[in-house]
């Protein structure tokens, strides 16, 4: 960095933490979503655009000393420790250049400095205390949307109880999202099932379908049942099946609204 500056660039840090540039602003942007909008994301990472060798401006952050703390955290291991030993030296730099400047100055532009600084302090603590307010509503807000979608959830009954419970699991699916997690999420609900229940729907379903063979359904017909079939055909199962898609939906803090 040729200037000192009170801010440093993503490109830096990219340099810092020897990772690829692209890398590290996704890894920003992440942490800018992850903040939410309670939280005033500038005073960590400031948009900004650079010019590359080739005279392109592209996309890059300003992060102040906030900003590095933050993405610090996001490392592990010898490369975490580097780059907090970089950036704390490096913006110690910046203050003892802007102190530097200042013990230069007259004493009437001094006492004018030292007042601006003042003022400058008493503004950012202002500000600190009006995001921290908004955080905490924000979290309060989160808080109350959770309890209200846990209460929504533990009111859901039996009635129509396969399209609830495929719709909840279909939703824990696309939260994980992996391609498998569908089939995954199932079958761990219907081993909790089969536990809370002591059965094996595995037995119920073979036993299901040779009833169907000795009545003389077909055997596409009798191929078509699974576990859902078996299910519904025992109240009990039924109230099993549901109270544990209910805890799924909890741990997974799916919106059924």
């Amino acid at each position: 960095m040729n200037q000192i500056e009170n801010r440093l660039t993503s490109l830096e840090v990219a340099e810092m933490v020897e990772r690829e540039h692209n890398d590290v602003l996704k890894d920003i942007r992440r942490i800018i979503k992850q903040l939410g909008e309670g939280k005033n994301s500038q005073s960590y990472f400031a948009e900004g655009t650079y010019r590359n060798s080739q005279n392109k401006e592209l996309p890059c952050y300003h992060l102040t000393k906030k900003g590095c703390e933050l993405f610090s955290t996001r490392m592990t291991g010898a490369k975490g420790t580097q780059f907090a030993v970089a950036y704390i030296e490096r913006f110690n730099q910046m203050e003892q250049h802007i102190k530097q400047r200042a013990s230069n100055l007259s004493p009437e532009l001094q006492m004018f400095n030292q007042l601006f600084q003042a003022s400058a302090n008493v503004e950012l603590e202002q500000k600190r205390q009006a995001e921290e307010l908004e955080t905490m509503k924000s979290s309060v807000g989160a808080v109350e949307k959770s309890v209200d979608n846990i209460s929504e959830i533990v009111a859901l009954n039996t009635s129509d109880w396969r399209k609830k419970s495929q719709t909840i699991i279909r939703k824990i699916a696309y939260e994980l999202g992996a391609g498998t997690a569908y089939q995954e999420i199932s079958k761990k609900i219907y081993q909790e099932t089969e536990r809370a229940a002591r059965c094996s729907l595995k037995i119920r379903l073979t036993n299901m379908r040779k009833t169907m063979a000795l009545e003389g359904a077909s055997k596409s017909s009798r191929d078509k049942k699974n576990y859902l079939d078996v299910i519904e055909k025992d109240p009990k199962l039924v109230n099993i099946y549901m109270h544990t898609v209910k805890q799924f939906a909890i741990k997974y803090q799916v919106d059924v609204a």
